[in-house]
C-alpha cells in the first residue's frame, strides 16, 4: 500500500500533472470571461441586428403551463446562445495560442540565430598539440 501512495504522489507531483491543473483552473476562468463577453456585449449586439430578439427566449412550448404543471418545452434559443458562447470561445483561445505560439517561435529564432560557443577541446587534445609543437621545434 505504502509503495502504492509513494507511486501516487510520484505521478501527482510531476511537471505535467501540475501545470494541467494550472491550465484547467485558468481554461475555466477564462471561459468564464469569454461567456460573460458573448452574453453581455456580442449577444445583445446580435439580437439587435437581428431585429432586437434575444436568442435565450425561443423556444417550441410543447404542454403549456397548467396550475398544476410546470411548462415542456425546447429551449432551441438557449442552444444558439451555446453554440455562439462556443465558437467564441474557441475563436479567443485559437487567437491566445497563436500569439504564444508567435512568442515562441521568435524565442527560438533568437536562440538558432544566437552562434553557440564552441566545445572546450578537450585535455587529451591539447596534450598531444604540445607535443607536436615540442617535436617540430626539434
Amino acid at each position: 500500500m505504502k509503495k502504492f501512495l509513494n507511486e501516487f504522489k510520484e505521478f501527482a507531483m510531476r511537471g505535467n500533472v501540475l501545470d494541467m491543473a494550472v491550465g484547467v483552473v485558468i481554461g475555466a476562468a477564462f471561459g468564464k470571461i469569454v461567456s460573460s463577453l458573448v452574453a453581455d456585449i456580442f449577444m445583445p449586439i446580435i439580437g439587435l441586428i437581428v431585429g432586437g430578439v434575444d436568442f435565450t427566449s425561443w423556444k417550441w412550448v410543447l404542454v403549456k403551463a397548467t396550475e398544476t404543471t410546470s411548462e415542456v418545452a425546447i429551449t432551441y434559443g438557449n442552444f444558439i446562445q451555446v453554440v455562439f458562447d462556443f465558437l467564441i470561445i474557441a475563436w479567443a483561445i485559437f487567437l491566445f495560442v497563436k500569439g504564444i505560439n508567435k512568442l515562441t517561435a521568435s524565442k527560438k529564432a533568437e536562440e538558432a540565430a544566437a552562434p553557440e560557443e564552441p566545445a572546450p577541446t578537450p585535455e587529451e587534445i591539447l596534450l598531444l598539440r604540445e607535443i607536436r609543437d615540442q617535436l617540430k621545434n626539434k
